[in-house]
């Protein structure tokens, strides 16, 4: 990685990824096989992991890099979205007609703001 790349807020959204989930450092570095520590100093003092333990971090918590690495161009998807995405993919087509109503409805607020 450059050597100039803050990771620190990526740290943080790892954590954030890690708390959603209910996870506790000390879960998550049981499942990587790391000390509970190595997560904390990731989490919130911006080190730098191994890029196979990066990869691993990045695809558990479903997390977008671009937007980090990249961040002055936008990006497809956001962390954010890519988390919902995988949220979305556990309903199923009666559920997902809750939540297209609701996205609807959400749009049509705003365009009546507009």
């Amino acid at each position: 990685m450059n050597e100039t790349f803050d990771f620190m807020v990526l740290g943080q959204a790892i954590k954030k990824a890690r708390e959603s989930k209910e996870m506790t450092r000390e879960q998550l570095a049981e499942i990587l096989d790391v000390a509970p520590r190595h997560i904390q100093s990731i989490e919130n003092e911006g080190q730098y992991p191994s890029f196979p333990l990066f990869i691993r971090l990045v695809t558990m918590f479903n997390i977008s890099v671009d937007q980090y690495i990249f961040s002055d161009k936008r990006t497809e998807k956001t962390t954010l979205r890519r988390q919902i995405d995988s949220i979305l993919d556990t309903f199923d087509d009666k559920e997902l007609i809750i939540i297209e109503g609701t996205a609807k409805g959400i749009c049509r607020a705003k365009e009546s703001e507009e």
